[in-house]
C-alpha cells in the first residue's frame, strides 16, 4: 500500500474530504463479500495526533470504495468527543481516553461508544537543530519548566552552564489530548501547566515555531517529529528517546501513550460504510500506521481489538486518566460505563 506520508501529513492540517476513486480490488472494499456496493458517509473528527492515521485510512479506503465518502477533520481530541455528543460525527480520534465529563455528556446524550486503541505514540520533546548544549532532559527538568508555578524564563535557570538565553516555548492547546496527556505525565495533573507559551491544536503551527527559534522547546506527537527530523533535534527523556521500539515496549517512559477511535455504536449499526472503515483500519493498520510515522499494536492486540468491536462492547477501560498502561494489560480490563 503505497501512501505519501507528506501528502497525508499535510491534508490533515485542516478539515477535507476524501471522495472514493475506482476501487483497487474488491478484496479491500468492506463488503463483507457480499458483493453489495457500500455507500453513504464516514464522518470523523478529533486529535490532530490520530489524524494522520485516519486520513491514510480514509485515502485507502475510500479508493476502494468509490461510493463512500469519508471525511476526516481536526478540532482536537475534547472537539472531537463535542462533536460526537453533538452527533455529528461517527467516529472521534483521541489521544487520550475519555475523561469522566465526557462520559457524561455522550450518556446524556444518549449516544453509546466502542473504545478500541489503534496505536502507539511517544510525545517527543524537541528543540531547535543548533542547540549544541541539550541532548538528554529530565522528567524533574520538564515539569521545571512547565508546572503551572513556573518561574523559569532563560535556560539557564533549568541547569548550570545552560546559556543565558530566553526559551520559546511551544505545546499543545488546551483542547488538544495531547496537552492532557503531557501535563499528566509531566506535572501530575490533566491540564495543569504554565500558560506562558505558544499553543496550538494543530502540530504543524508547533512545529514550525520551534525550527523557527534557536533557543526553543517544545513537545508533540513523534509523527510529526519524523516528518520534520530535518528541522528539529530530538531530546531524549531520562536517557532514553522515542523511537518505535522504545514506545511500543514501553521503556520511553512516561511520554509513551495509546491513540485511540470511539465510534458511535448506532453508527455502526446503521451505517455499514462505517463498520467496514472501521475493519479496514484494524485489518490493514500494522502496514498503513508506520508509514504516516506511528508505532501499530501487536497483531495479537488488533485481534484481541477486532473481537472488542465484533461484540460491540461498549465503555471505557481506563480508570480516569492513566499513563504507562500497556495495551494487552488494558484489554483484559471490564468496561466501565458511567
Amino acid at each position: 500500500m503505497a501512501l505519501k506520508r507528506t501528502i497525508l501529513m499535510a491534508a490533515v492540517a485542516a478539515t477535507f474530504t476524501l471522495a472514493g476513486c475506482e476501487p483497487k480490488d474488491s478484496s479491500t472494499s468492506g463488503s463483507g463479500g457480499s458483493g453489495t456496493a457500500l455507500s453513504g458517509s464516514v464522518n470523523v473528527d478529533g486529535s490532530s495526533t490520530v489524524g494522520p492515521i485516519m486520513a491514510a485510512v480514509a485515502e485507502e479506503f475510500g479508493n476502494a470504495n468509490k461510493g463512500v465518502k469519508p471525511t476526516v477533520g481536526i478540532s482536537g481530541t475534547g472537539g472531537g468527543f463535542k462533536k460526537l455528543a453533538a452527533g455529528e460525527i461517527d467516529i472521534a480520534d483521541a489521544s487520550r481516553p475519555i475523561s469522566e465529563k465526557e462520559i457524561k455528556l455522550l450518556a446524556d446524550k444518549g449516544i453509546e461508544f466502542i473504545e478500541l486503541p489503534i496505536a502507539f505514540d511517544g510525545l517527543s520533546v524537541v528543540v531547535h537543530p543548533k542547540n549544541n548544549f541539550l541532548d538528554d532532559i529530565t522528567v524533574e527538568e520538564l515539569k521545571k519548566i512547565w508546572e503551572p508555578t513556573s518561574t523559569v524564563k532563560t535556560w539557564d535557570q533549568v541547569r548550570a552552564g545552560f546559556p543565558r538565553e530566553e526559551i520559546k516555548l511551544y505545546g499543545a492547546g488546551t483542547d488538544s489530548g495531547t496537552f492532557d496527556y503531557f501535563t499528566l505525565a509531566i506535572n501530575g495533573k490533566e491540564k495543569a501547566s504554565r500558560s506562558t507559551y505558544q499553543a496550538s491544536e494543530d502540530d504543524n503551527t508547533l512545529v514550525q515555531g520551534v525550527a523557527g527559534d534557536e533557543f526553543s522547546l517544545g513537545y508533540f506527537g513523534y509523527a510529526y517529529f519524523e516528518e520534520n527530523k530535518n528541522k528539529l533535534k530530538l531530546l531524549k527523556v531520562n536517557g532514553v528517546a522515542p523511537s518505535p521500539e522504545t514506545i511500543a515496549s514501553g521503556t520511553y517512559q512516561p511520554l509513551s501513550r495509546p491513540l485511540l477511535i470511539y465510534v458511535n455504536k448506532k453508527s455502526l449499526e446503521t451505517k455499514p460504510a462505517v463498520r467496514a472503515m472501521v475493519e479496514f483500519l484494524l485489518t490493514n493498520g500494522s502496514e498503513m500506521i508506520p508509514s504516516v510515522g506511528y508505532v501499530p499494536l501487536p497483531a495479537e492486540d488488533y485481534a484481541v481489538v477486532r473481537e472488542r468491536l465484533d461484540k460491540m462492547v461498549t465503555g471505557t477501560v481506563f480508570h480516569g486518566a492513566e499513563t504507562g498502561i500497556r495495551i494487552k494489560d488494558l484489554l483484559n480490563r471490564e468496561s466501565v460505563n458511567k
